[in-house]
């Protein structure tokens, strides 16, 4: 088992995640592993990185299969006892222009972005060594679509001690409601990629609370904002670059050994913000 401190970045094969990998590799004491669910796609990031003059290592991991998961986490405990750093990046988002019907891309949306991700973290989360680090890509839309909740939807993704069944039962709630084209009604916003990102912000504060319960209390895990970037999935008329998106991901990543905060918070341009 090797004493080297090892990073794992999840759809790191382009856009954000592409370029907070390039940033840990410049930056974090240890192995860096870009994954990515395609294996010829991840292969030819870790070439075009290898090209800039940095090390990195590849895994392949498809957040929406347990046994790839399982896989990566067999992999790294053999190898290196654990992961060090974990960032959660990979996720999908229908285009404004999709014809898919509302209903079905808050399925396939929730599917990846909230299920996917709270089964890698279920998998994932026991694995994390001390004084780890864990960080979780989230959105400015899971803010302001929180805002568009009913007071009472409100009161359930603030509440301080929402469970994780909890929490999903109101994201599947959220999936049969715009199947029946009435998730307004009942007080939900019309957004499927917001509504998901509602599911990993509140997820995060959930399992930053249930490491504390744990005693594990020198693992700080975030989720965070990395504002809007110019990516495949956001556009070109985002102001930011992806290496600026990356900024505060990595900051959260590299938050030097006995920092005791921010931990289970929301965070933007490097700063809490109010959830």
């Amino acid at each position: 088992m090797s004493g080297t401190k090892v990073a794992v970045v999840t759809g790191g094969n382009k856009g954000i995640g592409l370029a907070i990998v390039r940033a840990l590799c410049k930056k974090f004491d240890g192995d860096v592993y870009l994954t990515a669910r395609n294996d010829d796609r991840g292969k030819e990031a870790v070439k075009l990185i290898e090209g800039e003059g940095l090390k990195v290592k590849y895994h392949q991991l498809d957040i929406d299969g347990v046994d790839s998961i399982k896989r990566l986490k067999d992999y790294m405990v053999n190898k290196y006892g654990g992961i060090d750093v974990l960032v959660n990046n990979a996720g999908i988002a229908f285009k404004n222009a999709d014809p898919t019907p509302f209903g079905e891309q808050a399925k396939v949306t929730l599917a990846t972005n909230y299920f996917s991700t709270l089964e890698g973290s279920r998998i994932l989360l026991p694995i994390i060594k001390a004084k780890g680090r864990v960080v979780n890509v989230s959105s400015f839309l899971s803010v302001s679509s929180l805002k568009k909740c009913s007071p009472e939807l409100q009161a359930v993704f603030r509440s301080n001690t929402i469970t994780e069944e909890e929490l999903t039962d109101r994201m599947n709630e959220f999936i049969k409601y715009a199947k029946e084209g009435t998730h307004q009604k009942h007080g939900y916003p019309d957004t499927t990629y917001g509504m998901s990102k509602v599911g990993v912000t509140v997820m995060s504060r959930i399992h930053a609370r249930w490491l504390r319960e744990q005693g594990k209390n020198d693992i700080l895990l975030n989720a965070c904002c990395p504002g809007w970037v110019r990516t495949d999935m956001a556009g070109s008329k985002a102001p930011k670059s992806p290496d600026e998106g990356a900024e505060t991901p990595v900051y959260l990543a590299l938050l030097p050994e006995g920092a005791t905060e921010p931990h289970g918070q929301f965070v933007s341009d490097k700063k809490v913000r109010e959830w």
